[in-house]
């Protein structure tokens, strides 16, 4: 070796020695100060106020190394320790839908166009399921569909990350083992997952099934999580408590009150053996939250100030653990949260439980390999996976696999079915004797085949009675075309009148066969070609034979298109629902007589603030009709001329145009949001004997005014409607949608 390359080697390893010097120095000085865990309680809506603390801990320079947290606890610690903000946490849940993170489901314009029909006849968003003669209900009233796709939209960043001791601050997340009673510590795998099982309230979300176990919130058995955050090996812990205070004795007065007493007792008891683990260096902190309730989401923005002063009342004993300006900021510099991954997706792929074929799952994505991971077009995926109504849960995860990063969609399918219940009822009563009341009841077999056929079973007992069967066989994997046979029959009521006094009243009734073909158009429309057969008759139950009783033969052909992008099927506020049908009456085909029937129904909503403007027209004719009782078009009715009875007015052609007005008043994207609604009618149309009778100075002018709320089966409405010609009716109704 020359001594150039001599002089060279040594100075070289001159330098690793110097450098190596210089690391153990820092590593050193970097040792002297104790390592400083923060716990973070559960405690609900509460639970902001971690976000205090976390501001205030910054203002006053206090490293953390290491969070351990219990529910919102968890929520928070997890967001802060992969690099989120406190700005930004502060944000977040100032801007948060809480009411819609706590619900299942689906935005409407995700649902398939049959679970649309679904929604119109059966709002009830409870579901029962049916096997092996049971009845089966789910495990929680909240699945967690919403939520889980908000928390993994903010884990994004922290994807890839299977250890949480690799995130920005070592992490752990605190649930309970239903299977042994004892708090379950999660330290890595799906940070999502982790937070969301940190807070399965029992009862109210559905439990969280991870490595074998099944998991609810945290705070059952460790509601603040000392032990957890002694295990990372902190040498100072500052624990967090917002559990919500005992009530006195004297407000002990209720069920509810003794109920919530006692949960909290038991809550406290492991918080009380926590707390006393703590050293005379440990610093607890107690911001006063009064009763502040812990569902209060409506203003939970509240609870961030008294974080902030009750660890700035703890300053005292945290000055001890404070950097100076220049390492604090060495110190913040080194979380900075992770950017989303920009990597192209190499894979799309579905892990899915249902019976369904995969390319009938793989239809409903619009996301591909070779996109941009986003997560709003992932998760709208997820949303129409789940508006199938076949899943409890769909969820995603962005994988990295051999250096490419791919997204994975898992179904969870509904473990109370494949047969599903679902309930409705109706009532109108005009305050004068007359009453409508039916109670209807659905059973959906989905999931027949790979193509997801389903049959469908409705029984309505009351005013109305209705029997109808139909089986749904799709005829593609993306559910496009169709075929669905079908059986029904039903019976209901037709009014005469004259001039204002009902004289008789008849009962039609009927049964028919029919055989549709179709075809879906997205998520918001379907037209169908049908052909059908039957028999009936009408019959006069009480009052003056106006016409004499017949009996029917049924025979027709008919063509259905029907548009419906609405927001909510029952009060919408923004949206289009439209239907037109052509129906043909064939002797040739079995019928009595060759007639036409031609219908049309629009509505069409606009909303502004709290303004909703909703506008409506429908028309219905005949050709060709020998005027039978059962083909005549009636009005009458809330919306339909509210001064009249309902039926009060019938003819071979109908027509009725209707402009209506509701404000939402009350509170408005709160955690229990039932907006109080009032409002107002115009409404004008008539029926015509013939076609050449219709004219615009023929319309009857009548309006209503409003009041009602939405329930479990659907609006509750009082209303009281008037006719031009002094004409009134007042309404009360339940169950049937303002449209």
């Amino acid at each position: 070796m020359t001594l150039h390359n001599r002089c060279l080697a040594i100075c070289a390893t001159l330098l690793f020695v110097f450098a190596d010097s210089a690391v153990a120095q820092s590593t050193g000085a970097a040792l002297e100060r104790p390592r400083v865990g923060l716990v973070l309680g559960g405690g609900g809506a509460r639970g902001a106020a971690h976000i205090g603390v976390l501001r205030e801990l910054e203002r006053q320079r206090i490293p953390i190394d290491a969070i351990a947290g219990t529910s919102m606890g968890a929520i928070v610690g997890g967001l802060y320790a992969s690099g989120m903000s406190v700005d930004d946490l502060e944000k977040l849940i100032e801007s948060l839908n809480w009411k819609e993170a706590f619900t299942d489901d689906s935005s409407r314009r995700d649902l398939r166009f049959r679970r649309k029909e679904d929604d119109v006849s059966f709002p009830a968003p409870i579901e029962f399921g049916y096997r092996d003669g049971e009845i089966l209900i789910p495990k929680g009233v909240i699945q967690g569909q919403k939520l889980g796709l908000i928390l993994r939209k903010l884990t994004l960043p922290a994807a890839a990350i299977d250890d949480f001791d690799e995130l920005e601050i070592p992490f752990r997340a605190v649930a309970s083992d239903l299977g042994t009673g004892e708090a379950y510590v999660m330290d890595g795998g799906d940070l999502a997952l982790a937070i969301r099982a940190s807070m399965s309230l029992p009862a109210v979300f559905s439990p969280v099934e991870l490595d074998g176990r099944v998991l609810v919130d945290g705070g059952l058995v460790s509601n603040v999580p000392v032990d957890a955050i002694r295990s990372m090996g902190v040498d100072v812990i500052i624990a967090v408590d917002v559990e919500f205070p005992l009530y006195p004795p004297e407000q002990l007065d209720s069920a509810v009150a003794i109920t919530a007493q006692v949960l909290t007792v038991l809550i406290r008891k492991d918080t009380v053996r926590q707390l006393a683990e703590l050293d005379d260096d440990d610093v607890l902190i107690r911001p006063d939250l009064g009763e502040f309730g812990s569902a209060d989401f409506t203003s939970i923005t509240k609870t961030i100030q008294p974080g902030v002063d009750a660890t700035a009342a703890a300053s005292g004993k945290l000055a001890n653990l404070a950097l100076s300006a220049e390492q604090f900021d060495q110190h913040l510099a080194a979380r900075v949260m992770r950017s989303m991954p920009e990597e192209r997706l190499a894979f799309v792929r579905v892990i899915d439980d249902g019976p369904f074929s995969s390319r009938v799952v793989l239809s409903r994505l619009h996301t591909a390999p070779g996109d941009r991971i986003n997560h709003d077009r992932i998760a709208r995926d997820a949303d129409r996976l789940h508006g199938l109504s076949f899943y409890e849960q769909v969820d995603y995860r962005i994988l990295e696999e051999g250096g490419k990063f791919g997204v994975e969609f898992n179904t969870r399918a509904k473990e109370w079915g494949p047969n599903f219940i679902n309930f409705g009822l109706s009532l109108e009563d005009n305050f004068e004797g007359r009453t409508a009341f039916n109670l209807a009841g659905r059973v959906t077999r989905a999931g027949i085949n790979a193509l997801g056929a389903e049959w469908r079973t409705d029984l309505q007992l009351g005013t109305n009675p209705v029997v109808f069967t139909e089986f749904y066989q799709p005829l593609s994997f993306d559910s496009r075309f169709f075929v669905a046979p079908r059986l029904q029959y039903q019976s209901n009521s037709l009014n005469v009148f004259v001039a204002g006094d009902e004289i008789a009243r008849y009962r039609v009734s009927g049964g028919e066969l029919g055989l549709d073909v179709g075809r879906e158009f997205g998520l918001w429309g379907e037209f169908r070609l049908g052909v059908l057969t039957g028999k009936g008759d009408a019959k006069l139950k009480t009052g003056q034979p106006v016409v004499p009783n017949i009996d029917f033969d049924e025979g027709a052909v008919f063509a259905r298109f029907r548009v419906d992008t609405l927001d909510d099927a029952q009060i919408p506020l923004s949206g289009t629902r439209l239907g037109v049908e052509w129906l043909a009456s064939r002797t040739g085909l079995g019928a009595d007589d060759s007639f036409d029937l031609v219908t049309f129904d629009m509505i069409k909503a606009w909303t502004r603030g709290r303004h909703t403007i909703n506008a409506g027209l429908s028309f219905n004719t005949s050709v060709d009709s020998d005027s039978q009782l059962r083909n005549l078009f009636s009005l009458g009715g809330f919306l339909n001329l509210s001064g009249l009875a309902r039926g009060q007015l019938s003819g071979q052609h109908s027509g009725v145009a209707k402009l209506l007005y509701y404000r939402r008043t009350g509170a408005i994207g709160g955690l229990v949001d039932l907006p109080f609604y009032v409002g107002a009618s115009l409404e004008g149309g008539n029926v015509w004997a013939e076609r050449s009778d219709i004219s615009f100075d023929s319309l009857r002018a009548h309006g209503s005014v409003f009041a009602g709320f939405g329930t479990f089966f659907g609006p509750l409405i009082l209303a009281a409607g008037f006719g031009e010609g002094g004409e009134k009716n007042f309404y009360l109704t339940l169950g049937n949608s303002i449209l």
